[in-house]
């Protein structure tokens, strides 16, 4: 390992989607002495474990914004960043699925907003269901939403694009490089220890996702952030024949056919305790296969290869923590994603660079700092799996 800089501007700490597009983004805007520490390799944490969809339909104005300008990112994504081995990039949609009156109504309001935003979604009946997804069981359908532009990319060639990108223009990567604590002079961050060495700065980004708030404990700070265990598995290849990704509300999954041909799923939760476990479970597996087999039966045959977990970085209203500190000059937080750090990363980097910079960003972020839980002033999102 090459010997750590013992200064630097920045330092941000994660080596996930969000530190490595965050690294690009500065690096871009001509900002210069730029560290990112990673406790592991980039992609170890929730970027590497994740289902990897990119979706567009969601319940509240800023998660679309962000999702749909991050959209517009990936499409030409590879291009920008000179990545010659692709992304993996592919818009196949999104088919959510509402078993309940309220479900349906819920999907009536999010296509609403997501429409006013120049997003694609409609609502679609059963039947129109199953000319989506022709083995679709419909019994008990009510009907449901689909967006043609979501869709899904490779997580770990996105990450590395933006590495090597940012690595390029003078970016100091570390890995195997862990933070231990963070110094502080006078209210402003100064100095990051880690166990390779110190590093003074002045400023520092916390995109360590399920680790967040360990690292807002270093500076004082009580981030609303927590880790919660979400389990994924992945079938043996076959033949292509399903083309979106399906997400059941009702039943908490998602699944969708990789460009290989193996079917990736997982579901979330809601008894889930807080903590790091990251221990795939029996349960989980014989638990979604039953939900999946009664909503998609034609997968009965197929044979899963391998199961894994990890951790997202939970907020009390699935909404993203984002932004500087007011108690801690130079301390920025990208986190609380909830679930969908990766879809909206490229455009939430290219905010939070601007917000380090000094500038205004082009959308307001205000309303994500982490000071809205003290106050009450939530903004829920209620199209979380």
């Amino acid at each position: 390992m090459a010997m750590i800089k013992k200064k630097a501007t920045v330092v941000i700490i994660g080596g996930g989607i969000l530190g490595a597009s965050v690294a690009y983004n500065l690096a871009r805007q001509g900002l210069k002495d730029i560290v990112l520490v990673e406790k592991s390799y980039l992609t170890s944490g929730a970027t590497g474990r994740c289902g990897a969809g990119i979706r567009q339909q969601w319940g509240t104005e800023m998660n679309c914004i962000l999702s749909r300008e991050s959209v517009r990112i990936f499409e030409t994504l590879a291009e920008e960043l000179e990545y010659p081995y692709g992304i993996d990039y592919r818009q196949n949609g999104y088919l959510l699925l509402a078993y309940s009156p309220k479900e349906r109504e819920q999907f009536s309001k999010n296509v609403a907003l997501q429409n006013s935003l120049g997003i694609p979604s409609r609502q679609v009946t059963s039947a129109e269901a199953r000319d989506i997804v022709p083995h679709l069981n419909i019994d008990g359908l009510l009907g449901g939403a689909y967006c043609h532009t979501d869709g899904h990319a490779n997580p770990f060639h996105v990450t590395f694009a933006y590495a090597r990108a940012a690595e390029r223009m003078g970016v100091n990567l570390y890995s195997n490089t862990e933070v231990l604590s963070i110094e502080k002079d006078k209210g402003r961050v100064c100095r990051v220890v880690t166990s390779q060495g110190s590093i003074d700065c002045e400023i520092v980004v916390n995109t360590a996702g399920g680790h967040a708030a360990v690292i807002g404990e270093m500076v004082g700070l009580d981030l609303p952030v927590y880790p919660e265990r979400h389990q994924i598995m992945i079938s043996e290849p076959v033949d292509a024949f399903q083309v979106p990704m399906v997400i059941c509300m009702s039943h908490h999954f998602y699944i969708q056919q990789t460009t290989h041909g193996s079917f990736i799923m997982g579901q979330g939760d809601p008894n889930e305790p807080k903590g790091f476990n990251i221990n795939p479970s029996w349960q989980f597996s014989v638990e979604l296969a039953k939900k999946i087999t009664s909503v998609l039966p034609h997968l009965k045959s197929l044979n899963i290869i391998r199961q894994w977990a990890g951790l997202y970085d939970m907020c009390p209203d699935a909404q993203p923590i984002l932004g500087e500190s007011p108690e801690v000059k130079g301390f920025f937080t990208a986190s609380g994603f909830s679930g969908h750090g990766f879809m909206i990363a490229p455009y939430t980097a290219k905010l939070m660079a601007q917000a380090i910079l000094g500038e205004e960003p082009e959308i307001n972020i205000d309303i994500l700092n982490y000071h809205r839980f003290a106050s009450g002033q939530l903004i829920l999102e209620p199209a979380v799996v």
